[in-house]
């Protein structure tokens, strides 16, 4: 749905992406991750055809946009960057101009969309009395104006309480379960990346320093819960083989490179000190992300 190959773009002498390549798959939700100034904003900025790149190739929809922005955007809803609206006009005759930007729009599908994100019986209200939840429901229902096979939200739990990032995370699963949508979000809510992607790539500084499963990003490297009724003398079994090269609280163990959890086991089981599991340790996409950034920032 989105290819990426190459792409770099360089605002006079400051490089804001460095050859940046991503692939975004269909009908997956892909998260976006960097911290302000990492290169999200701009590289979804060339995806939507805002931005000129310097140089490489961006395909959406199988359509190159820097030659053929309508037809790679002809599937394309997005909300980039503060939805703004008119807030004197109400819910819907603001939809209503805004379906003009793109192509004209029947009123039966603006009644489709505003059904659908729960608006019908405010449409008629002005924008100033909706609250930061609905005026992200409005958002939505323009991004969905055009039956999109393709969604790209940035930030799209900004300025929301508790309740209405809540109400965006099923909104977007809803979307993405009901209507097939293959969704692109940029976020800085990792708790909600977590919960709703299933791969991400991080940027930093104009740099993909990660791109893969997020499963693969929770996964502490090497880092093992080990369950045994004599954790002792199995951390010092498992160390003087060089299994591991450390154990803490009594719960994990860190495996030595290129040593695997069947070895321990094996050894374990031959010394007769039962195992009653091992397995790998989770850590929060938070703490990988902080320490992806750190080592980063290192030039690790």
């Amino acid at each position: 749905m989105i290819s990426l190959v190459d792409l770099k773009k360089t605002f006079g002498e400051r490089v804001a992406l460095h050859g940046l390549n991503l692939e975004v798959r269909p009908g997956e939700i892909f998260g976006l991750l960097g911290h302000n100034g990492a290169g999200k904003s701009t590289a979804i900025g060339m995806m939507l055809g805002q931005v000129w790149p310097t140089s490489g190739s961006v395909k959406v929809c199988g359509h190159d946009v820097t030659t053929h922005r309508a037809l790679a955007l002809r599937k394309v809803g997005a909300i980039f960057e503060a939805p703004a609206f008119y807030d004197y006009l109400s819910g819907r005759r603001n939809v209503e101009i805004l379906s003009h930007y793109s192509a004209p729009t029947p009123g039966k599908r603006i009644d489709e969309v505003l059904d659908w994100v729960g608006l019908t019986e405010r449409q008629g209200s002005k924008v100033r009395t909706y609250s930061h939840g609905m005026r992200a429901r409005l958002a939505i229902a323009q991004a969905l104006l055009p039956r999109p096979e393709l969604l790209i939200f940035d930030e799209p739990g900004s300025g929301l309480d508790p309740e209405g990032i809540a109400e965006m995370r099923q909104t977007i699963l809803r979307l993405h379960r009901e209507m097939g949508l293959t969704i692109l979000l940029s976020s800085h809510l990792l708790s909600e990346v977590e919960q709703l992607c299933s791969r991400i790539a991080v940027l930093n500084q104009g740099r993909k320093v990660f791109d893969g499963p997020i499963a693969d990003a929770k996964a502490a490297p090497g880092r093992l819960m080990l369950k045994t009724p004599d954790f002792a003398r199995a951390a010092a079994l498992l160390i003087e083989r060089g299994i591991i090269t450390s154990s803490s609280d009594e719960r994990f163990i860190k495996l030595s490179d290129g040593r695997t959890t069947s070895e321990a086991v094996r050894v374990l089981v031959n010394a007769n000190i039962p195992v009653n599991g091992i397995w790998q340790q989770e850590q929060t996409l938070e703490d990988f992300y902080m320490a992806l950034v750190k080592a980063s920032a290192n030039g690790k």
